[in-house]
């Protein structure tokens, strides 16, 4: 019978703290102190549990119109849902599960900083690779409404190669991260299956991932990323033919990028190139957002240029205008026109124009 009462009291507490915590995301700092907020009244080890949980949120959906082959299509769409708790399980260590409830659970790992600063830290579990400039970031902060470059997307395993499958990014594996200078080096070693997430390895070769990100200058970062591994095919691809299911093949990549960000501009550009067996794979893309009048509207545009296989000449232009209107915090709507001078379909490399109008809508709570 105590048992039973002390987990009811648990379970109180905890739905009192996410309830308030809730509430409180309403409030301005005019009204944050005029009453007592619901965890003030928790007691004290329930206090301490929920300082040590944060949780975090949001979901991108919205509308598209495409024509592509003479064909047009268009549907609603939800594209993401994600939640995720960090735990502080002491000062040093703590844990992280993400799961996206449009697809699969996403991340979960545990990081322990070895040094009393941030020098060092070790990371264990299923993340985000560093490789690329984009990859490691959030799509709640990229401008385009599909999120990353079509080189990106190919080389870091966001989908659009079947060689990998949808990784969304992401593989098991052990990290070593950390800065120094004031934050204005930040370093990561990655030691990583190569297989995608919620996936043993197919082979017993690992791939190291390596990346820099160095800021000369405020606001101003130079990244450059390497990867070198071994692949093992998961199905035949259009954009490497000579590789086939359940092939291991040479994976290895590289990128340099910037990232520059002041009140009036936010530029961020990268050159990519990837080797799979023996093809050779190259682009490079920049995207920027201007403010229109006030910060809260901005102009969004893009070009894009990937060649997936250049002895096979798949080359692919692409290129987004459009404008996003930040309506809350970290809340947007985007309406997007997007161009593609190749696609994919029927397993075919198909030189021809796709136009595309997107429009999203985003809301994200920290």
């Amino acid at each position: 019978m105590k048992q039973r009462n002390h987990f009811a009291k648990a379970l109180l507490a905890v739905a009192l703290a996410l309830f308030s915590s809730t509430a409180a995301m309403g409030q301005t700092d005019s009204t944050a102190t005029a009453k007592p907020s619901l965890t003030d009244k928790l007691p004290d080890w329930a206090k301490e549990l929920t300082s040590r949980i944060q949780l975090h949120g949001y979901a991108q959906g919205g509308y598209a119109y495409s024509r592509q082959g003479g064909q047009n299509r268009n549907s609603f769409e939800i594209k993401r849902v994600l939640f995720w708790a960090n735990a502080r399980i002491t000062d040093r260590w703590s844990f992280l599960f993400m799961h996206d409830f449009s697809s699969v659970v996403q991340e979960f790992y545990t990081d322990y900083r070895l040094t009393k600063n941030k020098a060092l830290t070790v990371r264990l579990g299923q993340f985000k690779n560093g490789l690329s400039l984009e990859n490691p970031l959030s799509p709640t902060a990229m401008e385009a409404i599909d999120v990353y470059s079509e080189g990106v997307t190919f080389l870091t395993g966001c989908g659009s190669d079947p060689l990998m499958g949808v990784q969304y990014g992401r593989d098991l594996g052990l990290a070593l991260f950390g800065e120094t200078n004031d934050g204005r080096l930040r370093y990561e070693l990655q030691l990583m299956n190569g297989q995608g997430i919620n996936r043993k390895d197919l082979n017993n070769t690992k791939d190291v991932i390596g990346r820099i990100d160095f800021s000369p200058l405020t606001g101003l970062r130079l990244v450059a990323t390497g990867q070198i591994g071994r692949g093992h095919a998961i199905a035949a691809s259009p954009y490497n033919p000579t590789i086939a299911n359940g092939q291991n093949y040479k994976r290895n990549r590289w990128t340099v990028g910037f990232d520059y960000k002041s009140k009036p501009v936010k530029l961020h550009g990268e050159y990519l190139e990837g080797y799979d067996g023996d093809a050779v794979s190259r682009g490079a893309y920049i995207t920027g957002a201007v403010p229109l009048g006030t910060p809260k509207v901005e102009l969004v545009g893009s070009y894009d240029f990937f060649n997936f296989n250049t002895d096979l000449g798949l080359d692919q232009h692409k290129a987004i205008l459009g404008f996003q209107y930040w309506f809350y915090q970290k809340c947007r709507f985007q309406l997007q026109y997007v161009f593609k001078s190749a696609y994919v379909a029927g397993g075919q490399f198909i030189k021809d124009n796709n136009h595309a109008l997107m429009c999203q809508m985003q809301i994200r709570f920290n």
